[in-house]
């Protein structure tokens, strides 16, 4: 048997006491604790696992939002970061309101055993608030740093088209432009907005620097659109800027208008220019100098061709004058006009003479035939004609181009020429001496063409000795002289002389003449 055991019985523990009082100061306390970020009501009720939850939100939160940036925390993260603070002090407090702390002992000083955890709970509460602040600077600074980057580089951007075309770098500045307006305007209290008008300052340097190097036509299109930077740009932000390039783009307008007077490829676009300052600037010393220097320029370079060795080369730059001065206001260029209309006439009489003298005789043709259609009233016309004339002889027979025909016909008396027609075709007979002039022969309905050289045994060609009825004929009224002929006759005749033939013959005072026109066959078929 087991000996036996002698012992204290255990004391009878007795009824349930009652449940701990409440305590709302001690809840209060609790329920601050918690809402301090940093879980420290649950630390102080030992509730270990809850506090390390608070402690878990917490570095969430913290890897989240920092460092700060521009866009900052997440709305929802945030709100969902409230929400649980609430209900962490909520329910801090519903467990701190019964539960037992050791404060120290002796009911009558719980108050003033409370008030020094319900002070320091209340200065931590400064930890969430003062680091919300710290971050809402922080997060502002980001902000300001990230529109001085902006500014900074649409700052580069206009630097790094300096030298550049307008039309090649306006993409570039329009795209600097657009976030000089943004940061001036929905930013303006920032440090970036406050700097927008002395950068806006610079922009206008850049862009206008070409009228500064006087680059007058390469400055139209970079005034144009500094002037129009009120139509895109809050004015505002223009201090200073409204206006100014006017004056640049008058200037610009005129020096490249007139710069390109008589250019060729520019005639046009010197138009343009002078006709939108015109139109722009009306009442501008500028737009005043138009005038006078393009009739200027008229009678400087019409004066020019009459002792040019090239005057075909200067009127051909009076007319492009000419198609600078159609682009401009009729009214007030009336007078302009007219007057390079008669530069041009006395120019185109010049060129022909000239091509006439330098032996280009196809061309001389064609200038004094046009001359004499575009100006049938000019005193030149009739001698314009006659140079053609001689100049069409002289491209077959070169010795009828030795001297220009005579503007005017001789006096004295005139011997009689017949010509007539014996082939078949119509004839054109031109000839030039003391007088120039062309006639031309009907067909001969009957007349064929004689036996050619190459024929054999040719008979002796006894042309027009038919009845002189039978052949068409023209008289010729010619003042003594020698004189070269030219018959034309169209080759469908078949015939080897229906080309172009030239003669000469010589008419003497008292006597009277006849021309007989005909043609062979080659082979006397």
């Amino acid at each position: 048997m087991p000996p036996h055991s002698y012992g204290v019985p255990a004391p009878d523990p007795g009824p349930p006491g009652p449940p701990p009082e409440s305590n709302p100061a001690q809840a209060v306390l609790v329920g601050l604790l918690n809402l301090s970020c940093l879980g420290l009501g649950y630390a102080l009720l030992k509730q270990w696992v809850l506090a390390a939850v608070c402690w878990a939100a917490t570095a969430v939160l913290l890897l989240v939002a920092l460092p700060a940036d521009v866009d900052g925390v997440p709305t929802g993260l945030l709100a969902g970061y409230g929400v649980f603070l609430l209900a962490a002090a909520a329910d801090g407090a519903r467990r701190g309101l019964r539960a037992p702390l050791a404060l120290g002992a002796g009911s009558s000083t719980v108050p003033r055993r409370l008030a020094l955890p319900l002070a320091l709970a209340l200065v931590l509460l400064a930890v969430p608030v003062g680091g919300s602040v710290a971050y809402g600077v922080a997060r502002d600074e980001a902000v300001e740093q990230s529109l001085l980057d902006r500014l900074a580089a649409a700052d580069t951007q206009v630097k790094s088209v300096a030298g550049q075309s307008f039309g090649g770098a306006e993409h570039t500045y329009r795209k600097a432009l657009a976030v000089y307006q943004d940061l001036g305007t929905e930013h303006a209290g920032s440090r970036a907005g406050r700097l927008v008008p002395d950068r806006l300052g610079d922009y206008y340097q850049a862009v206008s620097a070409p009228y500064e190097q006087k680059k007058y036509c390469e400055a139209v299109p970079a005034l144009k659109h500094l002037r129009a930077l009120p139509e895109t740009v809050d004015r505002g932000l223009l201090d200073g800027l409204i206006g100014k390039a006017d004056d640049p783009l008058a200037h610009s307008w005129y020096e490249c208008g007139i710069g390109g007077l008589g250019v060729a490829g520019v005639e046009t676009a010197a138009g343009e220019h002078l006709n939108a300052l015109l139109s722009t600037f009306p009442e501008s010393s500028y737009a005043r100098q138009v005038e006078p220097k393009v009739a200027e320029g008229i009678r400087t370079r019409s004066a020019a061709i009459s002792g040019s060795a090239d005057p075909c080369a200067g009127v051909a730059e009076l007319r492009r004058y000419g198609t600078t001065v159609d682009l401009l206001p009729k009214v007030s260029f009336a007078a302009v006009s007219q007057q390079h209309g008669e530069a041009v006439r006395k120019g185109d009489f010049a060129c022909g003479v000239d091509q006439f003298k330098d032996k280009e005789y196809t061309q001389a043709v064609e200038t004094m035939t046009q001359y004499a259609k575009d100006h049938p009233s000019s005193p030149q016309a009739g001698h314009a004609r006659s140079i053609a004339i001689a100049a069409e002889i002289a491209d077959e027979a070169p010795a009828a181009g030795k001297q220009l025909p005579p503007a005017t016909a001789p006096g004295g008396s005139r011997m009689v020429m017949v010509v007539s027609n014996d082939g078949p075709g119509e004839v054109e007979l031109l000839y030039t001496g003391p007088i120039t002039g062309r006639v031309t022969l009907k067909a001969c309905a009957t007349c064929t063409a004689y036996p050619g050289s190459l024929a054999l045994n040719p008979p002796k060609t006894k042309a027009c000795s038919g009845p002189s009825s039978k052949y068409p004929k023209a008289t010729l009224l010619l003042p003594a002289g020698n004189y070269h002929f030219l018959q034309k006759r169209s080759r469908a005749t078949g015939s080897a002389s229906a080309a172009d033939k030239a003669s000469t013959a010589k008419v003497e005072p008292g006597y009277s003449y006849t021309n007989c026109l005909y043609v062979t066959s080659g082979y006397g078929f």
